[in-house]
């Protein structure tokens, strides 16, 4: 029972990784209808923010003393700024494109954003020590959990609070509903359409920013393709819970989770290599009894 705890624990923190990514890409989703696989070089991006200003020059102009926790801000300011001209220079416009299209202009911004992190840091991953202090292990009986477990799931239900609070409570959260519901009858009744989708696009770099850190906290290197495993996983958790719905977003993120954890724990030693292999081969059973997912959305289900 103690080891299946333990796993459950490791379970809910990865979950809360791909809850998190998922959210990202289910958010544009929603509104656009747009599967941006770039977010993963958002959350690259994000961490590879954290090289420049340890350098000793960038120091001083910015902070003086490199400290992480001051960097948090500067960082995020780079992802979303990064999302904000993605859908400026690329994603406006195609706004009247149809919805392959914007995917492969997606795979497209991916493979710009990649290559642009190879040209100016090479092939080579980096190593970063970002907050580790946070590996400490704790005893709750015979658990050992570990503080960045800890903290990415705080971190994890603050962000997924939040955001349930601004959709449900603001001006502009309430837009952004009313767009993911009928796009073209929100601005029939004075949405304005580009703003919102700006707007979605700077929550989903928000989320990016803190998958970065929180990703980078945990495995202390980075290469510039680390974020594509992430969206590909956030990918099938947002299939898995149902396209276009937040919460089932999130419900398929801890899911896929737990399905990873759980097999690469109770796996003969010799199958552990197909790990994710057998994950997705679940996805593809629980999709045949639930096309439209998990929790599919309303406006889902009205187009079919």
């Amino acid at each position: 029972m103690t080891e299946f705890l333990q796993y459950l624990v490791d379970a809910l923190s990865l979950g809360s990784i791909y809850a998190l990514t998922a959210l990202g890409i289910g958010l544009l989703f929603g509104i656009l209808r747009l599967i941006n696989f770039a977010h993963g070089d958002f959350i690259t991006l994000g961490a590879y923010a954290l090289i420049v200003p340890s350098s000793q020059v960038a120091a001083q102009m910015f902070i003086g003393d490199f400290n992480p926790l001051m960097m948090i801000p500067l960082i995020c300011l780079v992802v979303v700024v990064a999302a904000l001209l993605t859908d400026v220079c690329v994603f406006r416009p195609l706004r009247r494109a149809s919805s392959p299209t914007l995917l492969i202009s997606s795979f497209a911004v991916s493979y710009i954003i990649q290559n642009g992190i190879l040209t100016i840091y090479g092939a080579r991953s980096k190593s970063v020590n970002l907050w580790s202090g946070l590996n400490q292990q704790l005893a709750l009986g015979d658990l050992r959990i570990s503080l960045l477990q800890l903290v990415t799931m705080g971190i994890t239900v603050v962000l997924m609070v939040a955001l349930v609070m601004f959709l449900r409570h603001s001006k502009y959260g309430v837009q952004m509903r009313a767009a993911s519901e009928d796009f073209k009858m929100a601005q029939y009744l004075g949405v304005r359409g580009n703003f919102v989708i700006g707007l979605a696009f700077v929550i989903s770099g928000i989320l990016a920013t803190a998958v970065s850190l929180l990703y980078t906290t945990q495995t202390a290197s980075l290469s510039n393709t680390m974020g594509v495993p992430l969206a590909l996983f956030a990918f099938v958790a947002v299939v898995v819970g149902g396209m276009g719905n937040l919460v089932g977003s999130v419900l398929g993120g801890y899911l896929i989770g737990f399905v990873i954890t759980m097999l690469q724990a109770y796996l003969p030693s010799d199958l552990r290599s197909f790990r994710d292999a057998f994950a997705f081969a679940l996805v593809i059973v629980i999709l045949l009894f639930r096309p439209g997912g998990l929790i599919p959305a309303k406006n889902t289900i009205e187009r079919v």
